[in-house]
């Protein structure tokens, strides 16, 4: 933690004695409050509010059904207690440094929500239907975090860095791209002389934001814990261990598929924006689709097999990549960048088995590789007939153009520029903040103890099993108590039981 707390030290100190022309934005005046709060949108934006915050019981099955069955308990609790603490941290600071008023770098106004207004920033969406909303996108960068560390993960370590994760750097990064002020979504800070005047880096529901930011963290995380014990990699001769329960994997990722319904439209802000709201819907839908069925062809010649998990992980992929660019492109746009992330998915998992990297979910492939790809896609894809949508409803005055339709290359650079600092910062405080918690001794540790892992999350640190025998790999009934019993001949069993109901 000491790595973390230096690196809000040094962004404080620059924020507020630092403020340079190239890197600082104009000048923000207080916020007032709005003469109107629009009853339509601010219903709006709680019922996406709602549906986005719904997908952490996608998150909770899909995390569950990837793993072994002896963690699963433990998934349960961390995501629930993941999104306990980020509530409390969002309501506290978190939703100041995104959305305060500041500067360029990070927010300073409303800490524990004091001093409101009326609407947020003049969107007419209700000040506390705003931070809500706001909110669940928080604690979904949250959960992907932890994605590519599960099964060696500690549940203390995990608090540790979700206190990183939730309270510093995931708002950061946000301040810059959707903040008042913040520099990449307004000036480009210190890279405006790069694109021309007008041009800034977008991301509508955040493939960078939010999907590239939890990846980052979730590949720090795996990197300072090492692979599980008993895990072997294909250049050693092993592959990946099988989910303990595929079918609520499934049902977890198609919950999440649902709540993204909330979390692209919901992003207008605007129920007066209708041709928007439903361009973003079927374009999310599309993408989606794309990805999951070319993931399942793309590999099927190789594997001679249907694969379920990479048809879950393609279309989250698609899902994952169409976040950014939703609003600004057709329906065939959406259907070629969901393909290509369809693509990318198994590429980017063969590349985290060849490099040794134990990511149980496909957490870094799907919302890292996919995340990236999202991101460009939007400067090669956009149409050139949409801007952005308001609070009466679109104003396609400025339209973004992306390369395939004549806007020739500064959305693309703007793109590229925005995503690889957003990496590139993200990595240096996870890094810090990961190996930081790693080297704490004792329970604090990030990594579980050998004979915890050995043992099983669930029962070395709840206390009991999430089913009454383990399975996946070879059955082995287990007490309620959690104390293991000896394994049992499940034929043999049926066998005497049969010979005894004869006679």
């Amino acid at each position: 933690m000491a790595g973390i707390a230096a690196a809000a030290a040094v962004v404080a100190f620059a924020c507020f004695m630092f403020e340079t022309a190239a890197g600082a934005a104009p000048s923000q005046a207080a916020l007032k409050a709005a003469d109107f709060v629009s009853p339509m949108n601010t219903a709006w934006v709680l019922v996406a509010a709602f549906l986005v915050f719904f997908m952490q019981a996608g998150f909770m099955a899909l995390e569950a059904g990837f793993a072994r069955s002896k963690e699963s308990v433990n998934i349960m609790m961390e995501c629930i207690f993941d999104t306990c603490l980020c509530g409390i941290l969002y309501w506290a600071i978190g939703f100041a440094f995104e959305f305060g008023v500041g500067n360029s770098i990070i927010g300073h106004s409303f800490f524990f929500l004091h001093h409101n207004t009326a609407d947020y920033n003049g969107t007419t969406v209700g000040f506390y239907a705003f931070v809500l909303f706001q909110f669940a996108f928080a604690d979904t960068a949250s959960t992907i975090t932890s994605g590519a560390m599960l099964g060696r993960t500690s549940f203390k370590g995990d608090i540790l860095y979700s206190l990183g994760v939730s309270g510093f750097i995931y708002p950061l990064t946000v301040h810059w791209i959707w903040g008042p002020g913040g520099w990449l979504g307004n000036t480009m800070g210190w890279f405006h002389g790069l694109v021309p005047d007008g041009i800034v880096f977008r991301d509508f529901a955040g493939s960078t934001a939010v999907h590239t930011v939890g990846a980052v963290l979730s590949l720090a995380g795996a990197l300072a814990l090492g692979p599980r014990i008993g895990r072997k990699f294909a250049r050693d001769g092993g592959g990946p261990l099988p989910p303990h329960d595929v079918n609520i994997a499934a049902i977890g990722a198609v919950l999440l598929w649902f709540g993204w319904y909330g979390f692209n439209p919901g992003s207008t802000l605007s129920a007066m924006d209708w041709e928007g709201v439903g361009r973003v819907a079927i374009n999310t839908t599309i993408a989606a689709s794309a990805g999951g069925l070319v993931a399942v062809f793309f590999t099927y010649p190789r594997s001679k097999k249907w694969d379920v998990g990479l048809a879950i992980n393609g279309f989250l992929g698609g899902l994952v990549a169409v976040t950014c660019p939703c609003y600004w492109i057709s329906p065939f746009g959406a259907v070629c960048i969901g393909a290509v992330a369809g693509i990318l998915v198994p590429l980017a998992t063969d590349l985290l088995e060849h490099l040794r990297i134990d990511d149980p979910v496909g957490a870094v492939p799907v919302h890292g590789a996919c995340g990236v790809w999202g991101t460009l896609a939007l400067g090669l894809f956009a149409t050139g007939q949409y801007g952005v949508p308001t609070a009466l409803g679109a104003d396609n005055a400025v339209p973004v153009s992306g390369l395939f339709y004549g806007g020739g290359s500064s959305q693309l650079l703007a793109q590229a520029i925005g995503n690889l600092s957003c990496i590139v910062v993200v990595a240096i405080l996870g890094g810090a903040l990961m190996l930081g918690v790693r080297r704490i001794p004792g329970s604090w540790n990030l990594r579980l103890s050998r004979d915890a892992e050995l043992e099983g999350i669930d029962l070395f640190a709840h206390g009991l099993p999430a089913y009454h025998m383990e399975f996946g790999q070879g059955f082995s009934y287990t007490s309620p108590a959690g104390a293991a019993r000896p394994r049992v001949d499940l034929d043999r069993e049926l066998s005497i039981e049969s010979s005894t109901s004869s006679a």
